[in-house]
């Protein structure tokens, strides 16, 4: 169920006392909205063989970094810029493999019709994640979908969560973002939105929870608990 951990400065002790305040949503994608690790650990494998060609694929490491820009990744790594291709490449050629995460479409479905305006801010580039979101019959239930590449600095910078408000039309203390990573709940927070951990993603609740977000949500459908959903 959702849970309310703190009441950290004014955005959320504001929604607290006025919880019809919030008028949208922002998701983070890969780990909130679709299951795609899969794919990336096998896009990473034959990037890193292409590319790298020494040694075994250090997969376990690059998951390490969940909610980052793969630029990012690779150089925190110290691995070659040049893996980026490859990587994307048969990111698309998997995309086929990527799912929705259990419980998503009933919540988009429940926001959709109660006019909560939704978009999404990821680290995957935008063209990639508005062409996933297309191949998985959803990117029309999103006003925007903004990918790293699309914004001056990627998570946990707050620069692409300002830019989706502004294309929204909204104002920081009215929206919540909604994220599985460290780099989502620092990248809200700094953005001046309410910080929602989602723990049916890629990292486990102990390690988002030392990010301190401002809720917790276990399942898609506690997001509907929060008035006004």
């Amino acid at each position: 169920m959702a849970q309310i951990l703190t009441a950290r400065g004014a955005t959320l002790s504001a929604w607290v006392r006025h919880p019809e305040a919030v008028r949208a949503v922002i998701f983070d994608l890969d780990g909130v909205l679709v299951d795609s690790i899969a794919v990336a650990r096998e896009a990473f494998r034959i990037a890193y063989d292409e590319v790298v060609g020494d040694g075994v694929a250090p997969v376990d490491e690059y998951c390490r970094y969940p909610g980052r820009h793969l630029v990012e990744v690779l150089r925190l790594m110290g691995l070659p810029a040049t893996m980026a291709s490859p990587f994307v490449r048969e990111s698309h050629r998997l995309a086929g493999q990527v799912r929705l995460m259990p419980g998503v479409i009933d919540l988009l479905e429940v926001l959709g019709r109660r006019g909560i305006p939704m978009a999404v801010a990821t680290s995957k580039d935008g063209v990639r994640a508005r062409t996933l979101l297309d191949q998985l019959g959803i990117l029309p239930v999103f006003a925007h979908v903004l990918g790293a590449d699309e914004v001056d600095r990627p998570k946990p910078a707050p620069d692409i969560v300002l830019r989706t408000l502004a294309l929204l039309g909204i104002e920081a203390p009215a929206a919540l973002m909604v994220g599985d990573a460290v780099a989502d709940i620092a990248c809200a927070r700094a953005a001046g939105v309410v910080s929602v951990a989602a723990t049916w993603g890629e990292t486990d609740r102990a390690t988002l929870l030392t990010a301190e977000p401002d809720v917790v949500l276990d399942h898609p459908a506690d997001l509907l608990a929060l008035s006004p959903f």
